[in-house]
């Protein structure tokens, strides 16, 4: 049954092809019937010969070795039952084998494309993203030089001022720089990390100190929401927690409601410590929190550049915690305020 199994596709594909010549003889007068018939019969068994080999060659020789191949890893790692799996391994048909690699190999491919498609999606909203970004400060300090050069340098009523703006463009631009160059150096693990044993109750009270005046600026009060007078040691990289604490703080000032209120809390957790970063402010709508840690998202992306910052600050809050094998979490209610949480090892 093999034997015809095999000779099945030269034997067809020979009768075609020799039908075809055949039907091209017969109008050919000099030819009689015999000399068709001969000369059919001949091409036949060239044809199917050449067929033959070709087969045997380039299809079945490559279908034994991966029947092979499998027939090798089976015997490599036999299951229990080893007299039902060599059973069916000799019944496995060559050409399903075949089939199977082949789409296995094609799903692969379809799951690699769709990355690769996925990958060009994120670098293009990403260019997009930076480009306008950078956009927007560079036509401010356009404008304003255009303008001091126009005649307004000489006007001391707005000299002063247009040149503290063009300032001001200028370091949100290095900001976005910055910003950029430290996530690059996370995702890549350039940045080395200088863990160290410290004192979280006293970063705490640190971060919230250095944003008193603009707290108050934005009618917003800070507080330590936890026992300030206990010492809380942690190992970490003190410099980048202080950037994740600041990072936090500020975002849930800018985004604060009149008379509104910020606050840290620090929990146990065993081995490691819950740290809280809590306002009553505007709060994040869900369908923007899944989102909310991508580099450039903004939730409300008009009053979001009308108060600054780079679009990337919990971008690289995520990338640092997830830098100290940690975990960053938010959750939020609209209208009703946010919460950021984030863990560390205890010291």
């Amino acid at each position: 049954m093999k034997f015809f199994s095999r000779i099945k596709v030269p034997f067809f594909s020979a009768i075609i092809i020799d039908s075809l010549v055949i039907l091209f003889l017969v109008p050919i007068d000099f030819l009689t019937a015999i000399d068709i018939i001969i000369l059919g019969s001949i091409i036949f068994l060239v044809l199917f010969f050449i067929v033959w080999l070709f087969t045997e060659l380039f299809i079945y020789r490559k279908i034994k070795s991966i029947q092979k191949l499998v027939q090798q890893a089976s015997i490599q790692h036999p299951p229990k039952e080893s007299g039902q799996a060599a059973s069916s391994i000799q019944q496995l048909d060559a050409l399903s084998e075949l089939e199977n690699e082949i789409t296995e190999l094609s799903i692969e491919r379809k799951e690699e494309a769709e990355r690769l498609e996925e990958l060009e999606t994120y670098r293009k909203e990403f260019l997009g993203n930076v480009s306008h970004e950078l956009k927007t400060p560079i036509f401010n300090i356009q404008g304003y030089i255009h303008t001091l050069l126009d005649g307004a340098i000489d006007d001391s009523a707005v000299n002063r001022d247009y040149l503290m703006r063009t300032e001001k463009s200028v370091d949100r631009m290095i900001t976005i720089v910055e910003d950029l160059q430290t996530i690059a150096q996370l995702e890549k693990g350039e940045l080395i990390l200088d863990e160290e044993h410290f004192d979280l109750t006293e970063l705490c009270k640190d971060v919230i100190h250095s944003q008193e005046m603009n707290a108050k600026a934005n009618n917003v009060s800070l507080e330590l929401s936890f026992d300030s007078a206990q010492k809380i040691m942690v190992i970490a990289d003190r410099f980048r927690i202080r950037q994740v604490l600041v990072n936090l703080v500020v975002n849930s000032i800018r985004y604060g409601k009149q008379n509104g209120r910020t606050a840290i809390k620090i929990s146990d957790a065993g081995e490691k410590v819950i740290v809280e970063v809590s306002d009553n402010g505007l709060g994040i709508s869900k369908e923007h929190l899944p989102r909310i840690f991508e580099r450039f998202y903004r939730v409300d992306k008009s009053r979001s550049r009308e108060l600054g910052g780079s679009g990337l600050g919990l971008s690289i809050v995520k990338h640092i915690i997830e830098a100290h094998h940690q975990n960053i979490d938010v959750m939020s209610t609209e209208g009703v305020g946010s919460v950021f949480s984030f863990s560390l090892r205890k010291a």
